[in-house]
């Protein structure tokens, strides 16, 4: 691939802004990079040198390193006391003052430490940048660069117009057709003209809608070559970006579900790491139908992103029920279960699966059949825009 030399950037990498910096390096952002999948401990956060390593890394790809700058660093015993080092230090420092990241230490924000001691996380504005940029690239895959709200089959005398008439009836919006009322009337005369004479301008009834991301974090989801939790990551800040900003009357939610299930906050996500190895499917479906219940939308819907079947199963007791091999018929159940409960519970669940093993394809049509949700076989490549034109489309819901 052809490699592009920026000339600004031959003398003066600090006349790079934090925004460029951002997008640059947001793929080490979500993904392993920054983010160990095989550290034992649940609450790590990303270390500083990672974010080091992840500005040099961008700069060396894209050819943006001064020459000069190179040289030095190359033949350097330490690269941090190198001007390459310190440029890239006060990157950091603008991402910082910017607000893009907050730096943290094991003892308290401002505490003592070197910068290999300290970690960071991301912000409230570097989330939003990376769903917009996120939404941004898979809107250009798409064709599309904007949306309305979801349209349902449903009609009211609301304020969107559809071009359709019909007689008005008691208790509806007076949207008068004047055209089509003045025509009634001067055929029968005003002294003789009625209720039924008038005419109103039909309008779509756009629904709201709840939703639950559900987001596989076992490990498969980094195995076999391929990095699936990374593109997974970024559909889910995508989609939130997209709902905050399209459809405000709308709510989104995350759960991760691997051994257990958990909800996750969206200033988390970015940086939510692979957890442990089993897939607890049915965990994840409980929870999401815990969060669904609080919600009073039309529509409530589970978008499941996952690569894996059912391995897991949280017993009563609370210990967790493993089994790796094959569909377990008791874990098989009790996941049906809660597809079953969702179905009662007017939840559809429409699943993107990552894998296209004949048992997952089952399971999963089975699931799409259960709760009247589709059922979609992907790969991390096209994955954001099966997600976002369902989303967007979501032609097979009907509100009652």
């Amino acid at each position: 691939m052809a490699v592009t030399r920026y000339s600004k950037f031959e003398s003066e990498l600090d006349e790079l802004e934090s925004s460029e910096l951002m997008q640059m390096i947001q793929e080490a952002l979500l993904g392993q990079d920054v983010n160990d999948p095989y550290d034992p401990d649940p609450n790590a956060r990303p270390n500083m040198d990672d974010l080091f390593d992840a500005i040099l890394n961008a700069l060396a790809e894209r050819n943006m390193i001064p020459e000069d700058m190179l040289m030095e660093a190359m033949h350097a015993d330490n690269i941090d006391e190198t001007k390459l080092g310190q440029a890239v230090k006060r990157m950091i420092e603008r991402l910082q003052q910017d607000g893009f990241i907050r730096k943290e230490f094991e003892d308290g924000e401002g505490g003592s430490g070197s910068a290999g001691e300290a970690s960071f996380s991301l912000t409230d504005k570097s989330i939003d940048f990376l769903g917009y940029k996120s939404l941004r690239d898979l809107m250009g895959g798409l064709g599309r660069s904007s949306a309305g709200a979801h349209d349902t089959r449903e009609y009211a005398s609301g304020t969107e117009m559809t071009g359709e008439l019909k007689n008005y009836e008691f208790g509806d919006t007076l949207n008068l057709d004047t055209t089509a009322t003045l025509s009634n009337m001067m055929s029968k005369g005003f002294d003789q003209a009625e209720q039924s004479d008038l005419v109103i301008r039909q309008s779509e009834y756009n629904s709201s809608a709840a939703t639950v991301v559900l987001l596989d974090c076992s490990h498969s989801m980094i195995l076999y070559g391929e990095d699936r939790f990374t593109p997974a990551k970024q559909v889910a800040l995508a989609l939130n970006h997209l709902i905050r900003t399209q459809y405000p009357g709308d709510t989104i939610k995350f759960v991760l579900f691997h051994d257990s299930a958990e909800e996750v906050p969206v200033a988390k996500l970015a940086q939510a790491q692979i957890g442990p190895y089993h897939t607890n499917t049915a965990g994840g479906l409980r929870l999401a139908q815990q969060l669904l219940k609080r919600e009073n939308k039309d529509m409530k819907q589970i978008v499941m992103i996952t690569d894996g079947k059912p391995s897991a199963l949280t017993l009563p007791d609370g210990r967790i029920y493993k089994n790796p091999y094959g569909l377990d018929p008791y874990v098989l159940g009790a996941t049906l279960r809660e597809v079953a409960q969702c179905r009662r519970s007017g939840i559809q669940i429409n699943t993107f699966m990552l894998a296209r093993d004949p048992e997952l394809v089952g399971f999963v049509r089975r699931v799409a059949e259960m709760t009247h949700g589709k059922a979609y076989f992907t790969t991390p490549h096209n994955i954001g825009q099966y997600v976002l034109q369902d989303f967007m489309t979501n032609k097979t819901k009907v509100v009652n």
